[in-house]
């Protein structure tokens, strides 16, 4: 290798029409940090060809990583730039037995996002024990990247400021609201719970699947489903069920966006059919005797079926339409959510589970759900101080968190690079009001949970609109400031792309909620670490 050269990966998508569409603001990206590496006296070359035939420059597959490392000397330092969506298994392999330096890089943008795809990757590696460095810019000419970037080519890694993360002993906490915490993780224990899961591991995201053996301290032990049980299921299902439960929706005031081409627009059999698997994964769940379920959401399913967006938020959502046994006897988990997961994510699983149990034991809102953290941005609008964090999820967000509930619902078709077979989204803004985040990922062969406070605000709908339109219109949105945390700071420290939430009546509600996860967590054996609050 030439002297002070570095070595670019560029980590994509599995389905070409993805790839294809982001290309494009891969290479503005890859453009501007050549630039900034170039201003510090190095070199940045790819380490993998552009591909004319497929028109991008992503390395697709597990086995395209595999291939490209054996081509890369062992020392070299590595820049994985980001930014859209990756699967990180595309180079974690590689990286894994890489002795040079590793830097993550994504740009701060919520198109495509590379933000989400690097936060995922920076989690992997922290899972398989990885070193590594990140970094993250709007332009690559900022203070903040630049001094960051000139500490990783001159010594091999750069820091963040992390004051804001605190860890938290079970001594600490003490009153009513921890010990409802306690006696909560000791009846898990107890009592064990199932989590259901449709086919292991999503779109590379190797952070998302929690070892057997750290799941099962938890009390909780998966029941591993297939994808092919869920589809045949849904075939089942009989059209006049499928029917009533989408009539149910509509009387309930959600607004789908119908057309009448099924390859570019939203059609009523596709909602139709989306009723059908939402049935069949009420009963499969009531089956198996499963506490929570996660269905994969794109591969595999894709292919066969409607998007499960629709399923997965209706699901997670305590009002929703009544499913039946099949004798007909029976109404399936009657006033309740059927917590679900997106993507197949168990950590999110598990946190879903946890958040579940304390809001039912303190009488707060049950519902809660993953977002991805997508992007954030001063309020351009100026009604809001403070930085206003995009949190965004193609599924899984329940009406109940919606501005106006099921009234305030609107479906969309699903980007068709993602889904041929279309489907339903579940859109809505997030209403305004008190919150409780957290992450549940492995770290040093142990689970560990980031916890805190924030609160949702209301902005303009031209801001909104904006937000929107920066980022994937079709999905819920929520505008989210987070307490006593810097935007830096949570890129630095938080181990995933998901983000969990739930909402609490107030603020003392919301404290409450906090005291009890962290007091639940800890007697599972969970390192909790509270982020820009104490308690």
């Amino acid at each position: 290798m030439a002297s002070r050269e570095v070595l670019l990966l560029a980590s994509g998508d599995q389905r070409l029409s993805a790839n294809q569409n982001c290309w494009a603001a891969q290479r503005d990206m890859e453009q501007r940090l050549a630039a900034a590496v170039s201003a510090q006296g190095y070199a940045l070359r790819r380490a993998h060809p552009f591909k004319e035939a497929e028109g991008h420059g992503f390395l697709a597959s597990q086995r395209e990583g595999i291939e490209t490392f054996r081509t890369i000397p062992p020392d070299a330092p590595i820049i994985v730039a980001e930014a859209v969506w990756q699967y990180s298994h595309h180079v974690l392999a590689g990286l894994t037995t890489h002795r040079g330096p590793i830097l993550t890089i994504a740009n701060w943008s919520g198109q495509w996002p590379g933000l989400v795809g690097m936060l995922n990757l920076n989690a992997s590696l922290t899972k398989a024990g990885v070193n590594y460095s990140t970094l993250w810019s709007e332009d690559f000419s900022d203070d903040y990247f630049t001094t960051r970037l000139s500490s990783w080519l001159d010594r091999g890694r750069c820091d963040h400021e992390l004051t804001h993360v605190h860890s938290l002993q079970a001594a600490a906490l003490t009153g009513d609201a921890a010990e409802t915490g306690r006696r909560l993780a000791s009846e898990l224990l107890r009592e064990k719970a199932i989590m259901g899961v449709f086919d292991e591991g999503c779109m590379g995201m190797f952070n998302a699947i929690i070892p057997d053996h750290l799941l099962h301290r938890t009390g909780v032990f998966k029941e591993r489903l297939s994808q092919s049980a869920l589809y045949f299921e849904t075939t089942q299902v009989p059209l006049e069920e499928a029917r009533a439960a989408y009539d149910w929706l509509l009387e309930r005031g959600m607004r789908f966006h119908l057309g009448t081409d099924a390859v570019s627009e939203l059609t009523e059999a596709q909602v139709i059919q989306q009723c059908q698997m939402y049935i069949a994964a009420v009963r499969l769940a009531d089956d198996f005797g499963c506490s929570l379920i996660g269905i994969q959401y794109q591969q595999g399913l894709k292919d066969l079926l409607p998007a499960s967006d629709l399923v997965e938020g209706t699901l997670n959502n305590a009002d929703r339409p009544p499913v039946l046994s099949r004798d007909g006897r029976r109404e399936l988990f009657a006033g309740e959510p059927v917590v679900h997961f997106n993507e197949v994510d168990e950590c999110a699983g598990l946190d879903g589970l946890m958040t579940y149990r304390v809001q039912r034991a303190l009488g707060q809102p049950a519902e809660n759900t993953l977002h991805d953290i997508r992007w954030g941005d001063v309020d351009r609008s100026a009604t809001v101080d403070g930085y206003v964090w995009v949190l965004l999820i193609s599924g899984a967000a329940p009406p109940a968190h919606f501005i106006g509930g099921w009234a305030g619902a609107e479906g969309f078709r699903q980007p068709a690079m993602y889904f041929p077979s279309g489907g339903s989204t579940l859109r809505g803004v997030s209403r305004p009001g008190e919150i409780v985040w957290s992450r549940i990922y492995v770290a040093g062969d142990a689970l560990h949970m980031d916890l805190g406070r924030g609160t949702v605000v209301e902005l303009p709908a031209e801001e909104t609109e904006r937000r929107w339109q920066a980022t994937t219109y079709q999905w819920p949105i929520m505008h989210a400031q987070l307490h006593g945390v810097s935007r830096d700071q949570l890129m630095a420290k938080h181990q995933s792309n998901h983000i969990q939430v739930v909402y609490s009546d107030d603020p003392a509600a919301a404290d409450r909620t906090l005291a009890a996860k962290a007091a639940m967590a800890l007697e599972l054996g969970i390192q909790v670490n509270m982020c820009g609050v104490s308690l």
